[in-house]
Parts: C-alpha cells; structure tokens; sequence
C-alpha cells in the first residue's frame, strides 16, 4: 500500500500544481487579453518581476498550450508532445508541492 499510496500522493501534488499553472494563466489572460508567454521584457522592475512571477507559476499551463498548438497547427513529431509534457509534468510536481505547503501553513496543519 505505501508504493501506491506515495504515486497517488505524487500524482495529486501534480494535479494541484498543473490546476494553479492554469487558474494563474486563465487569470492573466483575462486581465491582459492575451496568453501568457515565457516573456520578461517589461517597463519598469516591477512588472519584471510580475513576469517573472507569473511565468514560474503558470509555466507548466504556458508549455502545454503551446506544446498543443504546435501539434495540431505545426504538425510537429508526437516526441515534441510528449516531452513537453513529460516537462510540463514535472514542473507542475514541483510547483503543486510548493501550493500543498502553502495550503497546509494556511488550514493550520503544518
């Protein structure tokens, strides 16, 4: 039971992650009226470090879209998909288990 109760876990932390990635990414889109990309150019440090920001978090949702359009309009190699989500995956790990420690400090169980 532990092996596959730590993949769930794993699996779940992804999830968190890939599910922040989007709401981040959904949310500057609303507010910008244009998708999220992996740009840092910006007028003045603030909005630097908003990009910066905004693109660790919502990282993972920028590669998948993009990953995705590549594949249905560039007709690039089912290898390219895959590992951009292999990548898009791991990154959402990491930022899942940084959102499930954030949660846990504000439910007061950590």
């Amino acid at each position: 039971m532990g092996v596959l109760f730590d993949l769930l876990l794993v699996g779940y932390i992804a999830c968190a992650g890939f599910v922040a990635a989007g709401v981040l990414g959904s949310l500057y889109q609303l507010i910008t009226k244009e998708p999220p990309r992996f740009n840092f150019a910006g007028e003045n440090i603030l909005v630097f470090l908003a990009g910066i920001f905004m693109c660790l978090f919502a990282g993972p949702f920028i590669i998948m879209r993009n990953a995705i359009r590549g594949r249905r309009i560039e007709n690039r190699p089912l290898g390219w998909l895959v590992a951009s989500s292999t990548i898009a995956g791991m990154w959402s790990m990491c930022s899942g288990l940084l959102v499930m420690n954030v949660a846990l400090v504000v439910a007061g169980f950590h």
